[in-house]
């Protein structure tokens, strides 16, 4: 097999390598959408840049960067009460893997209440509404649909809290500080607009709508924002795992 077939093998937008001269396995230089990896970002970049680029194709600016790392901090640890936590929990108390217990905080947490799922489809609603509150007073009551038909139909608007009778105080001090950071126009108005939103919605905004207002300033597709979601809430699951791991089934907190 000629050397050019092996070239084109893998083809990717994301990743450039060159290859030692002397072994093709190993890595001379790596390129992330043109960026010298580890000859130019290595200890100039900070995690937010790397994690931005790789999505997107090009740094963030200076508010793009503050807006990402404040959602990454209140996405981090969704707590134990949370599904995802709580799985990933039952998975260390048990002796399961590390890989075992990511595994599961990700399959609760894909769902389409307060998990990646749910993300998705508020931020479609937010590229198809805007600001405009007369397209939000329709979307808010319309279920989503599933082009793939693999997911039962929604029950809730995505992004609220169908059990909650006003929004948490973590979930308005987290809408609070984002709007601040944002120079999009999803957050500020979100703010603006919350208590409007809840009526129509008949229920409390969530965690998850602040999530996707934040995606959708920093101008993410729906289908990388279930994905960062997912991501960006795996280290408190971790974190949780562990701790269970050691203490043991017998001071386990759940039955």
């Amino acid at each position: 097999m000629s050397s050019d077939t092996n070239k084109e093998r893998i083809q990717t937008r994301i990743w450039q390598e060159t290859p030692e001269p002397d072994s093709p396995f190993a890595t001379q230089q790596a390129r992330c959408h043109g960026f010298d990896v580890y000859g130019e970002m290595l200890g100039q970049a900070r995690w937010v840049d790397m994690f931005f680029l790789l999505f997107r194709g090009e740094p963030p600016n200076a508010d793009q960067a503050t807006l990402l790392e404040t959602l990454a901090v209140a996405l981090m640890n969704p707590g134990p009460r949370d599904p995802a936590v709580h799985a990933a929990m039952c998975g260390g108390v048990g002796g399961s893997p590390a890989a075992s217990s990511l595994m599961a905080a990700l399959a609760v947490g894909a769902g389409q209440c307060t998990g990646a799922r749910e993300v998705r489809q508020s931020v479609e609603r937010w590229l198809a509404c805007g600001t405009r509150l007369d397209d939000w007073r329709v979307a808010l009551v319309t279920p989503s649909p599933d082009p793939q038909g693999i997911w039962p139909q929604t029950e809730h608007a995505p992004g609220f809290d169908p059990h909650a009778t006003r929004a948490a105080t973590v979930t308005c001090q987290a809408l609070e500080v984002l709007s601040r950071c944002s120079s999009g126009a999803a957050l500020p108005w979100l703010a603006q607009h919350r208590l409007e939103l809840e009526e129509i919605a008949g229920a409390a905004l969530a965690m998850s709508g602040v999530a996707a207002a934040a995606l959708t300033d920093l101008e993410f597709t729906p289908e990388q924002a279930e994905m960062i979601h997912l991501l960006l809430r795996l280290p408190g699951a971790a974190a949780h795992a562990l701790e269970q791991r050691t203490a043991g089934y017998k001071n386990f907190p759940f039955f």
